[in-house]
């Protein structure tokens, strides 16, 4: 796929592993330098008996398993749920990372994902890097409609590493969604559609070559 810079942008810690953990591992196993931005690590909704940075912990040991460097997560701590009020700091410092980094390729949560934070990051996202390469992820439990558009084809090795990423949220192991089953299930149906063994589907938001 050549070497790029690819920007994840995460509204909380674990979205982008779920929405596009195979693609990452994918890109950093093709020599692309990858960069995970998290804008809140929940340390506010976290339950009474576990550590506030509990999830700034797990994020950490989740993003080097599918290969990011330390140095390219970057995690904000934004309140959860609260975005909205939020939206035009959000604004800013989205367009001091597309300034320091200058991506040629972003991800963002889908634009008709139902959770109220992801709409902020998918909407503040697209103001900010409008002349970008922008892919939504797709989160099917949030999804009012998804556009399965654009594809990227992954080997069994991706998924196993999405797999071992996501299982050190141990603080969310009780989420239906991080549930193996469903995450191995998903990618073979996207890869059924491509002809491949295995895939993520992202809705094509904008594409830009240069």
């Amino acid at each position: 796929m050549g070497s790029k810079k690819i920007l994840v942008l995460a509204p909380h810690t674990d979205d982008g592993e779920l929405g596009c953990g195979g693609s990452i591992a994918r890109f950093c196993r093709d020599g692309n330098e990858v960069f995970y931005v998290a804008f809140s690590t929940c340390r506010r909704s976290l339950p009474a008996h576990l550590a506030p940075d509990t999830l700034e912990k797990e994020v950490i040991k989740a993003t080097n398993i599918l290969g990011i460097k330390r140095e390219n997560l970057i995690l904000f701590d934004y309140d959860v749920r609260d975005f909205p009020k939020d939206r035009q700091r959000i604004l800013e410092d989205m367009v001091k990372l597309k300034n320091e980094i200058k991506p040629d390729i972003v991800f963002v949560p889908s634009l008709n994902d139902l959770h109220q934070d992801h709409q902020v990051i998918a909407n503040e996202g697209l103001r900010a890097f409008k002349n970008n390469s922008l892919l939504g992820y797709e989160m099917p439990w949030n999804n009012v409609s998804f556009n399965t558009n654009y594809f990227i084809a992954l080997e069994e090795q991706d998924i196993a590493i999405k797999i071992q990423a996501l299982k050190e949220y141990e603080s969310q192991k009780n989420r239906n969604y991080l549930n193996e089953d469903f995450i191995k299930s998903l990618a073979y149906t996207r890869g059924v559609q491509i002809g491949a063994r295995y895939a993520e589907a992202f809705d094509l938001i904008r594409w830009v070559n240069w």
